[in-house]
C-alpha cells in the first residue's frame, strides 16, 4: 500500500493503513457536506439538484488521480455555480434541456481552456490579477448570490438576474407574497447553519436536511406551497459528448474564460493556504491541468464545472485527510447516494438549499481586507471598492475585467512613475539620505545626487528625464554653480534601449553646456554589461562606476580608482 505507480494518487512516502483510516473518515466527513452543498448549488447554476451530485463523482476520482494537492477538495462551488447562471440564463430557460446542453458545452470549455492553459505553464499569468481584485470580486458575488436566493427562501417569484438592482427592485414588489411557511423553514435551518457552526461539530447541513424533509412530509407542507426539489434521479446518465454547437462556444467564451480563470485562483489560493509542511511543492500547471481534466471528462457524465471548494477542503484538512484518498472516498459515497438514496430528497425544501447557500456564501463577504487595503495603500483599496460596485452594478463578468482593467491602469502608471530619489549627506547616520524624507540631510555644495529605483525601460524614461532635469534646474539655481551630476544606480536592475539613450542625451547634455561631469555609480553587473554592449567603454569611459556612492565620493579626487 506504502507504494503506487508513480505520481498515482501522490501519496506519502510512509502512506499505511493508519494513514487510510484517516483518509475514509475524512472522506465520509465531506459526504456529509458535498451531498446537500451539491445539490444546492446546482439549484444555484440553474440546473436540476441531481447535477451537483453528478458533478461530486467523477470529477473528483480524476482530479485526485492527476491533481497535486492532498488536501484540496473539488466539487460544485458558489462562485462557479452564479457564473454559471449569469452567463448562460442570457441564452436559454434555467432547467430546460437547451440551458442544460449549453451548461454541458461550458463545462467542457472550461475544462479545455484549463487544461491548455497547464501545457503552456500558463499559471504565472493569475500574478497580474490583484488580491484587491479578486476580494472585492468576491464579495460582490457572494452578495448576489444571497439575494439570488431569496426568492428560494421566502416562496416568492424572482426575476432570473444576476445584478443586484432587478432583484432588489422585485423583493420590494413582492415582499407582501412572502409563503410564510416557506420563509419560516429557511429562517430557522439558517439560524441553525450559522448560530450552531462555531458551537459543535456535528454535521449541522445534513441535520438541517433531514429535519425540514421530515417536517415537510410530516405536515405536508409541499401541498401548502412549499417548493421541494421533487423526484431526483436514481445512478449516473448516460456517457454522452457534449452538444458541440460553434455559435454557442462564441457566445459562452466569455464565461468559460471568466469561470476558468476564477477557478484557477482560488484553488490555488486553497492549495497554499492548506499546504502543510509535508505536502509536495505547489506546481500551479499540474493543479491546472488536473482540473481541467475533471471538468472536461466530468461533462461527459452530465457534470457541470467544478473547482476547489475552501469550506470542503477546510474540513478535509480538520478530518485529518493525509492524501486524495479522501476524495476518492468522498467520490464513491456520493455515487452510492446516487444509487440507493435520492428517493429520500423527494420532499427536501427549495428553502433548505437557499439557506445553505445562504450560510455558505456569507463567509465569502471580505470586508476586512477592505479595509486593510485602504490602510496600507488606498490606491489598492478603491481597486476593491471598484471591482466590488463594478460587479454589483454592471454584472459579474464585466466586473472581473473592469477590475482587473483598473488594477492593471494602477501597476502601469506606478511602473511609469519609478521612485526618484535626490540625496543629501546626513551628519547623524553618517550616510547619504533622501533629503525630502530625512530633512535633516543637507546638499553637498556642487554637485547633485539623485538615485534612481527602478528598472529604466521605454515606459517610464520620459518621466525618468523630466523628475532629473527638475532636479538639476533647480539645484543650479539654488547653488549658483554645479559640477557634478551623480546618479546612484544602486536600484537600477535592469535597463533597455531607449533607457541607455536617454541616459546618453543626458551625458550629451551637461558635457556640452558648462562642462558638468555626470557619473552612474553602482552599476549592477546586468546593468554594466548593457551599456558596455552600447559601446559605453569607447564613447563615455569616464563615466561609469561599480562603486557605492559614499565611496565613489571620497575616491573621487584619485583618479581612476573609481572607473570600470
Amino acid at each position: 500500500m506504502s507504494k503506487l505507480p508513480g505520481g498515482v494518487l501522490n501519496l506519502p512516502k510512509d502512506y499505511n493503513r493508519s494513514a487510510l483510516k484517516q483518509d475514509v473518515l475524512a472522506g465520509l466527513t465531506v459526504i456529509v457536506m458535498l451531498v446537500p452543498q451539491g445539490m444546492a448549488y446546482a439549484l444555484l447554476a440553474g440546473l436540476p439538484p441531481v447535477m451537483g451530485l453528478y458533478a461530486s463523482t467523477i470529477p473528483l476520482i480524476i482530479y485526485a488521480l492527476f491533481g497535486s494537492s492532498r488536501k484540496l477538495a473539488i466539487g460544485p462551488v458558489a462562485m462557479a455555480s452564479i457564473l454559471i447562471f449569469s452567463g448562460v440564463s442570457l441564452y436559454a430557460e434555467p432547467q430546460s434541456s437547451e440551458y442544460i446542453t449549453l451548461v454541458l458545452l461550458l463545462t467542457l470549455m472550461v475544462g479545455v481552456m484549463q487544461f491548455v492553459l497547464g501545457v503552456i505553464n500558463a499559471g504565472a499569468f493569475v500574478k497580474f490579477i490583484s488580491q484587491n481584485v479578486i476580494n472585492g470580486f468576491t464579495s460582490a458575488v457572494a452578495i448576489t448570490i444571497g439575494f439570488s436566493q431569496l426568492g428560494n427562501f421566502f416562496g416568492i417569484e424572482m426575476p432570473n438576474q444576476s445584478r443586484i438592482l432587478p432583484v432588489l427592485t422585485a423583493l420590494f414588489q413582492d415582499i407582501s407574497d412572502i409563503h410564510i411557511p416557506t420563509a419560516m423553514i429557511g429562517v430557522v435551518s439558517l439560524m441553525v447553519l450559522t448560530g450552531l457552526r462555531r458551537r459543535t461539530k456535528l454535521p449541522l447541513p445534513l441535520i438541517v436536511v433531514t429535519l425540514s424533509i421530515v417536517i415537510v412530509f410530516f405536515f405536508r407542507l409541499d401541498q401548502e406551497g412549499v417548493q421541494i426539489v421533487g423526484d431526483v434521479p436514481k445512478g449516473f446518465p448516460a456517457i454522452a459528448l457534449p452538444t458541440l454547437d460553434l455559435s454557442a462556444m462564441q457566445v459562452l467564451f466569455p464565461t468559460a474564460l471568466t469561470i476558468a480563470l476564477i477557478a484557477m485562483m482560488e484553488s490555488l489560493s486553497i492549495t497554499k493556504t492548506l499546504a502543510g509542511k509535508d505536502s509536495p511543492p505547489l506546481n500551479v500547471n499540474k493543479e491546472l491541468r488536473a482540473i481541467g481534466l475533471s471538468n472536461m471528462i466530468g461533462a461527459f457524465f452530465s457534470a457541470y464545472a467544478v473547482t476547489g471548494s475552501f469550506s470542503r477542503s477546510a474540513v478535509n484538512h480538520g478530518a485529518g485527510a493525509v492524501s486524495q484518498v479522501a476524495m476518492i472516498i468522498t467520490a464513491v459515497g456520493v455515487g452510492l447516494t446516487l444509487f440507493f438514496l435520492t428517493p429520500l430528497f423527494y420532499y427536501l425544501p427549495q428553502t433548505t438549499l437557499a439557506a445553505l447557500i445562504l450560510s455558505a456564501v456569507a463567509g465569502l463577504i471580505n470586508i476586512p481586507s477592505l479595509r486593510y487595503a485602504f490602510r496600507i495603500k488606498p490606491a489598492d483599496g478603491w481597486v476593491w471598492v471598484v471591482t466590488f460596485a463594478a460587479t454589483l452594478l454592471v454584472g459579474i463578468q464585466w466586473g472581473l475585467l473592469i477590475g482587473v482593467g483598473v488594477s492593471l491602469c494602477i501597476l502601469i502608471n506606478r511602473i511609469s512613475h519609478p521612485h526618484i530619489v535626490e540625496e543629501g549627506w546626513d551628519e547623524k547616520s553618517k550616510s547619504y539620505r533622501d533629503v525630502k524624507r530625512f530633512p535633516q540631510a543637507t546638499r553637498v555644495p556642487g554637485k547633485v545626487l539623485l538615485r534612481i529605483d527602478a528598472r529604466i525601460h521605454f515606459s517610464n524614461v520620459s518621466y525618468i528625464e523630466k523628475v532629473m532635469e527638475s532636479v538639476i534646474i533647480e539645484a543650479e539655481e539654488n547653488m549658483g554653480t554645479l559640477y557634478d551630476v551623480v546618479i546612484d544606480m544602486g536600484g537600477a536592475n535592469d535597463i533597455d534601449t531607449a533607457g541607455i539613450e536617454a541616459l546618453e542625451r543626458l551625458i550629451r547634455k551637461y558635457k556640452s553646456r558648462e562642462n558638468i561631469n555626470v557619473w552612474f555609480v553602482e552599476l549592477k553587473g546586468p546593468v554594466r554589461d548593457l551599456l558596455l554592449r552600447a559601446g559605453w567603454d569607447e564613447r563615455f569611459p569616464d563615466v561609469m562606476s561599480y562603486l557605492p556612492l559614499d565611496e565613489f565620493l571620497k575616491k573621487k579626487q584619485e583618479p581612476n580608482d573609481y572607473m570600470i
